[in-house]
């Protein structure tokens, strides 16, 4: 029997390997406004398909983030990647916790791009129909990205944002990983990891606000950090890219397996 490989594509030939992970409403192309600039002498970034997306849009799974982090660990295994950072958006963020709890010697640094914590994101009330109806209805899927991004953003763009997502997921799949990334928690299995772990929040995101990833993601990781991009929401890649890139490679760069200048500050920054 063989197994499942990730759908990927590398860009970049550096020493520095990292994995990037979308999040619940896109798949890999989330990670397209950024590519142009990405310092691929440094790095090798591969973007992956999560199952159930984009070229894994109808690979059957569990659907969960546990199971993510083992096909990445896979991956790592196929591309000769002994040791590895991941940048994870959204629910990859939560991916990229995973692996801190299974693959901890393995990992250099983590990012999370506005990351779902090692919690969960419970749901009550309105938000329960709201996000479990997403899977089927694409006013959900504009509704809750309008939120995310402070009801700042133009139309035509959160037009085009629920279009790629409709495009690019299952919706049974979509469903499923819901209960994966918003109802489980995690925490127990990564607090008091020595990982480096930076978490990028958006100052127009009211759901992942800089504030939540204080009394979580900094409440957990001893070398974890925060930076609030203020004129963000939930989809950097797409509201500031340039911004996004410096601070994700700045916070690379300081590896000490990376023979890279020191980083220079951004934004909010500090140690938990």
């Amino acid at each position: 029997m063989t197994s499942f490989v990730l759908p990927h594509e590398v860009h970049g030939d550096g020493a520095h390997k990292v994995f990037a992970v979308h999040g619940w409403f896109a798949d890999r192309s989330a990670y397209a406004p950024v590519l142009p600039d990405l310092d691929r002498a440094a790095f090798s970034y591969a973007l992956v398909d999560l199952r159930g997306y984009g070229d894994a849009r109808d690979t059957a799974g569990a659907y969960t983030t546990a199971e993510a982090a083992g096909d990445l660990v896979e991956l790592a295994d196929r591309l000769g990647w002994a040791r590895f950072s991941v940048v994870g958006h959204s629910m990859g963020g939560a991916v990229a916790q995973r692996l801190a709890a299974v693959v901890p010697d393995r990992l250099r640094r983590i990012v999370g791009v506005s990351p779902v914590p090692a919690s969960g994101v419970p749901l009550a009330g309105e938000q329960v129909a709201l996000f479990t109806d997403a899977a089927h209805k694409p006013e959900n899927r504009r509704a809750i990205i309008d939120f995310t991004t402070g009801g700042r953003r133009p139309a035509a763009w959160l037009d085009r944002m629920v279009a790629r997502s409709l495009e690019c997921s299952d919706a049974k799949a979509l469903r499923a990983w819901l209960d994966s990334w918003a109802g489980e928690d995690f925490h127990a299995d990564v607090e008091g990891s020595e990982v480096p772990a930076l978490a990028v929040a958006g100052g127009l995101d009211p759901a992942l606000s800089p504030e939540v990833l204080r009394q979580t993601w900094l409440a957990w990781y001893p070398r974890g950090e925060l930076v609030a991009l203020p004129f963000a929401g939930h989809y950097a890649m797409d509201e500031c890219p340039l911004e996004l890139i410096r601070v994700i490679e700045d916070f690379l760069r300081a590896d000490a397996e990376a023979p890279a200048p020191e980083p220079v500050g951004a934004g909010e920054s500090g140690p938990a």
